[in-house]
């Protein structure tokens, strides 16, 4: 058996996969890492995932010399908007190579634009479809806008050029309308967006009574980070938020899922300015129109009042005048028949007395003796019982025509 050193078995190796290998050929797979690296070339590992995608079943390393990164990085970011990234479902002219020290590689020649566009829309559709089949999509779309859109929380980055035009144009705006705008920091490109994003949309549900609308701004920021709003999770926590969410993340051609399920979707930050700003303007108009209608209101119901009031100025007079009459007649037919009452009343006590005093009279002492009555004292007091006498007692007896005086000589009972 023949013994070959490392450098010849490597050597054989590179010579026979350029002779068993076609020049160049197309391979699809899955970004797993990817950098630019010193002298404008750029280095990555592209890699195969099994139907499930979670395990890996097959891993090359890339190579893009700087001769052709730099047209396929132009090329590839005109067509689709984005950079070349990990994560991305990509396809690669290359050329298969093995190096006797750096081992197996692939240098890539050209990319397939139309590949990414399809997987980036296969993966859109899918959440859409998910989120459809979850009956969410919707709901935030069908939540109803506030009367007033005074507080704004902003989800946005605290460094972002849109985020300070936004507020600029809410701030001077023609109608003088006041806005409380709350920054809830979070990232807007990379791999941290999705959580930064659902962190910053937890605190505000946290305080969700203190919020009119969310926002979410983006300005400033490359096309290509547009699809870091291609989330799922992201897109369910927005469709199903209390609160209206309004977006102003993409472009004129672009429209990520985080933009389908937002309440309402704008361009730009500044579009959503001037979103809200109409919206309040409008309400402010209805405001002004209510107003000006309850003054109307107001000043004809004075009118009324005041010429109300003017009538019972003149009318009063006259109606006391015969209110007074009334009472006065009323007041004489009352005094008339009180005096009558008062006669009768006099006439009937008259005849009372009268009565009495003949009662009187004939009960009179002096009038019993003129009858022939007599009264007899002992001792100064009227005898009115024989027991109440002794033997030798004075007695006086009064007579009509003067007294007898006598002496009790004999008793009995």
């Amino acid at each position: 058996m023949n013994t070959l050193s490392l450098f010849e078995l490597n050597n054989l190796v590179s010579t026979l996969v350029e002779e068993s290998v076609p020049e160049s050929l197309w391979v699809t797979g899955e970004l797993a890492e990817g950098r630019p690296g010193s002298g404008g070339h750029y280095y990555g590992e592209l890699v195969q995932k099994d139907a499930q995608g979670m395990k890996i079943i097959a891993r090359a390393r890339i190579n893009i010399w700087a001769r052709n990164y730099n047209m396929v990085r132009v090329r590839f970011l005109r067509e689709t908007g984005q950079e070349l990234r990990p994560g991305m479902k990509v396809q690669f002219l290359v050329r298969v190579t093995f190096h006797e020290v750096y081992g197996y590689s692939l240098n890539v020649l050209d990319v397939d634009s139309r590949y990414t566009l399809g997987d980036m829309a296969r993966r859109r559709q899918q959440i859409l479809a998910q989120l459809e089949a979850e009956g969410i999509i919707d709901d935030n779309r069908t939540l109803p806008m506030p009367y007033m859109l005074r507080r704004i929380a902003v989800i946005s980055s605290d460094t972002a050029a849109g985020y300070g035009d936004f507020c600029q144009q809410l701030l001077h705006n023609e109608w003088g309308l006041y806005f409380h705008v709350c920054l809830f920091p979070a990232f807007m490109q990379g791999n941290r967006v999705e959580e930064t994003v659902m962190e910053a949309l937890e605190a505000i549900a946290a305080q969700e009574a203190e919020w009119d609308a969310v926002v979410i701004i983006r300005g400033g920021g490359a096309v290509a980070d547009l699809s870091d709003f291609d989330s799922y999770p992201l897109a369910a926590a927005v469709a199903q938020f209390p609160l209206p969410v309004f977006t102003g993340i993409g472009h004129d051609r672009d429209e990520t899922v985080l933009d389908r399920v937002a309440h309402t979707s704008l361009k730009t930050p500044t579009a959503v300015a001037a979103f809200i700003l109409d919206y309040q303007s409008q309400h402010l108009a209805h405001l002004q129109a209510l107003q000006d209608l309850i003054v109307q209101h107001v000043r004809r119901h004075l009118e009324r009042e005041h010429l109300r009031l003017s009538h019972l100025s003149h009318t009063l007079p006259l109606s006391f005048a015969r209110v007074r009459e009334r009472q006065e007649y009323r007041l004489l037919t009352l005094s008339q028949q009180l005096q009558q009452s008062l006669l009768r009343r006099f006439e009937r006590e008259r005849h009372r007395l009268d009565m009495l005093q003949q009662r009187t009279q004939a009960l009179d002492p002096e009038v019993l003796l003129q009858r022939g009555y007599s009264m007899t004292f002992c001792n100064g007091h009227l005898v009115k019982d024989a027991a109440q006498l002794r033997a030798g007692d004075r007695l006086v007896t009064k007579l009509a025509h003067g007294e007898a005086v006598s002496e009790i000589v004999e008793f009995s009972s």
